[in-house]
């Protein structure tokens, strides 16, 4: 859980550790200091900052959140456990200034990744489907419904789904 900048700090370092190790001639932890730089570039591009932005959003630091988010330049390499966190952040995080199409987009990017509890993926539909209400486009809402039905979520989002299924006019 580091940010772009702590990352760069600690593989100059870990880059000085490596050359020194070598002219020491010690190539066993030379190839354990390698394999952990590695690993920081690796978690650079898959994990990111996911985390702690999902941190700072719970804790209603959203400006923070968007910082965090922001410091991801190519979320397309997230791992997809990591990405679907990141566009329902960034979608609620648009939400939050009333950017309703980019939080559609966000939410439309997340409901195609997998979530680990089926009341997650849910919450993203329930939210497509008030977007959608907003513009009075009632067949996505329906279908967006009809999705969220199916899944299995809680008694709280299960009185949202019913609560807009019935703000949507009878034909």
């Amino acid at each position: 859980m580091m940010t772009s900048r702590a990352r760069l700090v600690v593989l100059i370092v870990a880059l000085g550790m490596l050359v020194w190790i070598i002219k020491e001639r010690s190539y066993q932890v030379a190839m354990l200091v390698a394999a952990g730089i590695l690993y920081l570039i690796w978690s650079h591009f898959r994990e990111g900052t996911v985390l702690m932005a999902s941190e700072a959003f719970k804790k209603k630091q959203y400006h923070k959140a968007r910082l965090l988010l922001a410091d991801i330049k190519h979320p397309e390499y997230l791992r997809k456990r990591r990405r679907n966190y990141y566009e329902f952040i960034n979608g609620s995080l648009a939400l939050q200034l009333l950017d309703y199409e980019a939080a559609e987009h966000h939410f439309q990017i997340a409901s195609r990744l997998p979530f680990r509890r089926p009341n997650d993926k849910a919450i993203i539909l329930v939210h497509l489907a008030n977007l959608n209400l907003r513009k009075n486009d009632y067949d996505r809402v329906k279908a967006y419904v009809d999705v969220a039905r199916k899944l299995e979520v809680s008694s709280r989002i299960a009185q949202i789904i019913n609560k807009i299924e019935n703000e949507i006019p009878k034909e």
